[in-house]
């Protein structure tokens, strides 16, 4: 009997599952996907508007809001670090990593955008170039493929472009590009990126604010710094290596008859002396938009103390005989030019010997205990207040005042042989608020003035320009003439392309005698 046959079964082989990649190459692709630092961006972004949203510890009226907070908030975000979210830890750690994110994303991306102006791409095949976004077929030109590519290059150059002629596998080619560097843009933006944070980074370790009340005439060699952790306030001095003096303070109002507040200002100005014993003696101006800067100290103006005052006084003295009367113009501190042009002085002798000097200004004048005083910040009784010695005689104070007063009143009887009136005098504040910012390795100028001025124009440069490519592959035919095919492609502004490439395409009609030129 015969055996049967066992038929043979293909045991179907296990398909061997593909090996992952290395952990170390996951994590890095990872750290320098693009999701992943949009996400942490995002983050960065809230955080940001946090700090803003809730004030900071070492803000101004911060003590304010902090006592208006409910337990549970007090609790909460002091928890979170949300009272000082730009030194929290969590902060500066999504800094650190969305930084690396960056670099390493640049390093993957970067050889293949540099090879668009290293080895631009000059041919290609036929399939490749009509699937271009935009692409067009000329045929049965009636030319040899030379005269055809050569027609095509001026209808290039033409176009403002530089072609380069290319001849492969038998086929001509025409390209040309411009703006071919936008490529680099985006590198651009991350460098000043980095360099953002980085000047941000360094400015927040290494620096300090403080602000100074400065008045002229107070000179000063320390400042005072306010180190603020929730309801707890400590101050401490900080020696200056430097003097510093304010010899002038003004406030340019838009009406020069109103009061000095915020609505009716231009602009601050103070005026500081700087001694240095190292560098000797410098003097600046610092205004709203004109910081100084120096040895790592940036000046800028903070507030001002609102109780008025006056910069430049002009008195009118009328002798007590009856002779003609004297005009005088006093600064409130040192030498100064004044609205004139003209020096002035805060002491002044007349012809007679007599000499006045400035002591102080109140500006709604008032006695408290004998004494002047204001009674309000407002100019509603100015008045000047001097110091006059007559000659051989003793120093005595004299109160002249804007108003006029009758010549019987007391206040308004003749001293030193005058009657005393403040005749004009520029409105300025008792003291300005300068806030002084250390910044050793100037970080704060590395980020916004570097950083910053780079990632506006790297956006500007990205956003606003684009890479443009052009190809005409020329084919000849075996009984005469070729064809040609024209693409081109944009990284950016689409529509503007297409209606760029449409005129192209007819400057190369026009060019190789397939239509007529348009009017």
């Amino acid at each position: 009997m015969a055996q049967a046959e066992i038929p043979l079964v293909e045991v179907p082989r296990e398909r061997a599952k593909p090996k992952a990649p290395p952990i170390v190459d996951r994590v890095i692709a990872f750290l320098s996907s693009v999701k992943f630092g949009v996400v942490l961006l995002v983050i960065m972004v809230i955080l940001s508007i946090l700090g803003m949203v809730i004030i900071q510890q070492n803000v101004q009226g911060f003590a304010t809001y902090y006592a208006t907070r409910t337990p549970a908030e007090k609790l909460v975000f002091t928890a979170l670090g949300f009272f000082d979210i730009y030194h929290s830890w969590y902060y500066n750690l999504f800094l650190l990593v969305l930084s690396l994110n960056i670099v390493l994303a640049s390093i993957d991306r970067f050889p293949g955008a540099w090879s668009y102006i290293s080895r631009p791409k000059t041919d290609g095949t036929k399939p490749w170039l009509l699937a271009r976004p935009h692409s067009s077929q000329l045929v049965e030109v009636g030319h040899d493929a030379q005269e055809t590519q050569e027609r095509v290059a001026e209808a290039f150059r033409s176009f403002g472009l530089k072609p380069k002629l290319v001849e492969k596998n038998g086929a001509r080619y025409v390209f040309g590009e411009s703006g071919r560097w936008n490529r680099m843009g985006a590198y651009i933006v991350h460098v000043s990126l980095l360099i953002l944070f980085l000047g941000h980074f360094v400015a927040l370790q290494t620096g300090f604010d403080a602000d100074v009340n400065v008045m002229p005439g107070q000179q000063s060699d320390q400042i005072e710094l306010i180190d603020i952790d929730l309801d707890k306030t400590e101050r401490y001095a900080v020696q200056l290596p430097f003097t510093i003096t304010c010899t002038d303070v003004q406030q340019k109002l838009i009406n020069p008859n109103g009061q000095i507040d915020v609505s009716n200002t231009l602009d601050w100005r103070t005026q500081i002396r700087i001694d240095d014993p190292e560098y000797g003696v410098t003097v600046a101006d610092v205004s709203l938009n004109n910081p100084f800067h120096y040895r790592g100290y940036r000046f800028f103006q903070a507030q001002t103390v609102p109780v008025g005052s006056a910069r430049e006084m002009e008195l009118r003295l009328r002798p007590a005989d009856g002779g003609e009367p004297v005009t005088i113009n006093l600064a409130r501190y040192g030498t100064m030019r004044g609205k004139d042009g003209k020096e002035i002085s805060s002491s002044v002798t007349l012809d007679d010997g007599t000499a006045v000097e400035y002591d102080s200004f109140q500006p709604d004048f008032v006695l408290t205990g004998g004494q002047p005083d204001t009674k309000t910040q407002f100019f509603n009784n100015p008045a000047v207040i001097l110091n006059v010695t007559p000659p051989g005689g003793n120093r005595v104070r004299v109160f002249a005042f804007a108003n006029d007063l009758p010549d019987d009143a007391p206040i308004n009887a003749p001293v030193a042989g005058y009657r005393w009136k403040l005749q004009s005098f520029e409105k300025a504040p008792y003291a300005h608020v300068l806030s002084i910012k250390f910044d050793p390795y100037d970080g704060a100028f590395i980020a916004w003035y570097i950083g910053g001025t780079g990632l506006m124009g790297a956006l500007a440069f990205v956003f606003f320009f684009s890479h443009r490519r052009y190809w005409a592959m020329i084919e000849s035919y075996t009984d005469g003439g070729c064809a040609v095919i024209l693409a081109g492609e944009t990284n950016r502004n689409f529509l503007g392309f297409k209606d760029r490439f449409n005129k192209l395409d007819e400057t190369v009609k026009y060019g190789l005698g397939l239509a007529e030129k348009e009017r």
